[in-house]
């Protein structure tokens, strides 16, 4: 398991991943080529992922994305020490926090 600040990223099996997930929209990659798993809010700065690989993205922000990582990655970030990822599926998981009458996804 692998964290970095409000991202949480854990190895599944790609047996585990669900058809649902594969039907996903793959992410768009920003203006400077890399897969963007969390933008912070207030910063600007982006927990991304720089290399090959694909991000399914769920529509709804509290539902995990799944990443696939055929050769490996780096997970960057401006705040945070490097991450090497080895190659494989993960599911990323932002972290929550309640607040009175709902829980939602911590602002970077």
């Amino acid at each position: 398991m692998y964290r970095q600040g409000d991202i949480l990223i854990l190895p599944v099996l790609e047996q585990d991943v669900p058809d649902s997930a594969r039907d996903l929209p793959s992410a768009p990659r920003d203006d400077r080529g890399r897969l963007v798993l969390a933008l912070g809010e207030a910063t600007g700065h982006a927990h991304a992922i720089a290399g090959p690989g694909t991000l399914l993205r769920a529509s709804a922000p509290l539902v995990p994305d799944y990443l696939h990582l055929p050769s490996g990655g780096r997970l960057v970030h401006e705040e945070h020490a490097p991450i090497s990822l080895p190659k494989g599926w993960f599911r990323v998981i932002r972290q929550r926090e309640y607040v009175p009458g709902a829980v939602r996804v911590v602002a970077d």
